[in-house]
């Protein structure tokens, strides 16, 4: 996706109903204080450069709307929970929690051995902050929808805070692994104007230290995080818009990590100088790719237009020869082989005589003279956009671009800088057709990407789709306890969105990542690889900076 995703944070779990009741509170997993890790000594030093091809957006997380601002971010900032590395939910900023017996309150209890990195203390008053700053009608941000089911959030003392719902709220836990925003800097500030976006302060394992833009933003160990590690002294993504560039930069050993292309990893890495230096890892992704229509153009109003599309788009080519087969059909927003994935939903195999069909119906005929297919006097011709940086999106676009010509569809393509592509073309709804990528969340919950109220500049509903009945499901979806019933809704939306498709899947990827050799206790995991990146180390002797370079 990898560089605009719905990260996003809007994180779920089907938690209240599936749970016993003793995880219903829940430790933190590690409390090791930060004197007991010092101990070894040994493991602390050292600097991990990784390779970037889109700079952030935004380092206030509220406000990111992409992969690489909250990649950032989620070193720099904590939630009361998160993730660990099989997926399960676990303490962060909180201890422990109770979740009453009709599911509408929970209790968080908050650790009281937290400081903000400019050395002011974490308490209850910033959750509270944060919660009424993501509602307040003038923070545009996409992520409101979860905290706007809350019914109040109430101080029980500086360490102990009450989240009371209306209704059981299925997604409810997971949503507090959105980032806590330091009140003693934000409040009564317009948060769009704070300095926190290019330089912010929080509570994790990692430091703000320098942003260069389209440079490099630079990161350093916070040596007083109340939780183990970090063990490197800093981290530094270095931007670099260009695959091909980065890879050298990588055999360079200028860079210690990067995602590797398809091409990359299977004939440009497979000999013994690449293997003694670098570790090669692979899983499928939790992403997916997707070209999206602007369901505000009249050319995609007709979903026969859109099922024709669908029809001529060659996914298995695109597999073959864009991921080398490094990749799985995508047929709607979820993982093959998850609970939530519905593999009997309608699929489109390749068919050019079907899509012809469609679209002659559809009132599209061909004009041998032009080439072209019109429509009451219009030739249907668009646009494709997609981001700079990003090979396999740029070709496929040229691979749908030479599928469509034989419809009789004419099809330029324009490659745009990131910020531009994001900022001026999708926040404003300003493309036909998108090639680009989404992040699977462990929640199944949809609302921030296909809920029509999510069609608004900025919003994550980019392409507005509007359905009643999709909406009706997914508020059903959220409200729903019990995981076989919510599988049943989610199965329904899949139905639909298959049937409709405002977006043709493409695939989901398998991820390709290098890590130098000299970095250890990377432990691959569902969770993926840098979720515990404060726990990388580099042995004595194997350390190539000492300072931020």
């Amino acid at each position: 996706m990898r560089e605009f995703a719905i990260y996003f944070l809007i994180l779920f779990l089907s938690f209240f109903s599936s749970c016993s009741r003793e995880n219903q509170e829940n430790e933190i997993i590690d409390n090791t204080s930060k004197n007991e890790v010092k101990r070894d000594i040994a493991k602390y030093g050292g600097i991990a450069i990784e390779g970037s091809i889109s700079d952030a957006n935004n380092l206030i997380p509220i406000l990111a709307n992409d992969l690489t601002s909250h990649s950032i971010a989620s070193m720099v900032y904590n939630g009361l929970v998160k993730y660990d590395k099989d997926l399960n939910i676990v303490g962060d900023l909180a201890q422990k929690w109770d979740v009453s017996t009709d599911n509408k309150v929970i209790t968080f209890y908050l650790r009281k051995d937290v400081k903000w990195h400019d050395g002011t203390a974490f308490n209850a008053d910033d959750v509270i902050f944060t919660y009424k700053t993501i509602i307040n009608d003038s923070t545009p941000t996409p992520y409101d929808g979860d905290f706007r089911k809350i019914a109040n959030v109430e101080k029980i003392d500086n360490y102990t805070i009450r989240v009371l719902y209306n209704i059981p709220y299925a997604p409810a836990l997971a949503s507090w692994s959105m980032s806590i925003l330091p009140k003693h800097l934000l409040e009564g500030k317009d948060i769009t104007k704070s300095f926190l976006q290019r330089a912010p302060i929080g509570t994790g394992p990692f430091k703000f230290e320098d942003w260069a833009s389209g440079s490099a933003i630079k990161l350093k160990a916070n040596n007083n995080y109340f939780a183990k590690g970090p063990y490197l002294d800093g981290y530094m993504l270095k931007i670099i818009p260009d695959s091909t560039s980065m890879f050298l930069e990588l055999l360079k050993s200028r860079i210690d990590l990067m995602e590797l292309t398809p091409i990359q990893y299977v004939k440009q890495t497979d000999d013994s100088k690449f293997s003694n230096n670098y570790n090669k890892y692979t899983y499928l992704s939790d992403t997916y790719t997707f070209v999206g229509y602007n369901l505000k153009n009249e050319l995609f109003n007709d979903k026969r237009v859109r099922h024709a599309l669908s029809y001529a788009t060659p996914k298995e080519e695109i597999i073959a020869g864009v991921l080398l087969g490094l990749g799985q059909p995508a047929t709607g927003p979820y993982k093959p082989g998850t609970f939530w994935y519905n593999k009997e939903v309608k699929k489109y195999p390749f068919n050019l005589d079907e899509a012809s069909k469609l679209l002659d119906e559809a009132g599209y005929v061909y004009n041998s003279k032009s080439g072209l297919r019109e429509k009451d006097g219009k030739a249907f011709k668009f646009t494709i956009i997609t981001n700079q940086g990003n090979e396999n999106r740029r070709k496929i676009a040229e691979i749908l671009q030479d599928s469509w010509k034989k419809l009789g569809i004419k099809v330029e393509i324009r490659v745009l800088e990131w910020a531009t592509f994001i900022n001026e073309y999708i926040n404003k709804r300003n493309f036909d057709a998108v090639v680009l990528g989404w992040n699977i969340v462990v929640d199944p919950d949809l609302y921030d990407v296909w809920h029509s109220s999510r069609c608004k500049e900025g919003g994550l509903n980019f392409t507005c789709y509007e359905n009643p009945e999709i909406d009706r499901l997914i508020e059903e979806g959220r409200e729903t306890l019990d995981k076989n019933k919510r599988k049943e809704i989610y199965y329904k939306i899949q139905e639909i969105l298959a049937e409709e498709q405002p977006y043709t899947f493409l695939y989901i990827p398998d991820a390709l990542v290098a890590v130098h050799r000299r970095f250890e206790n990377i432990k691959p995991a569902p969770a993926g690889i840098k979720y515990n990146i404060e726990e990388w180390f580099v042995p004595e002797g194997k350390r190539i900076y000492k300072y931020l370079p």
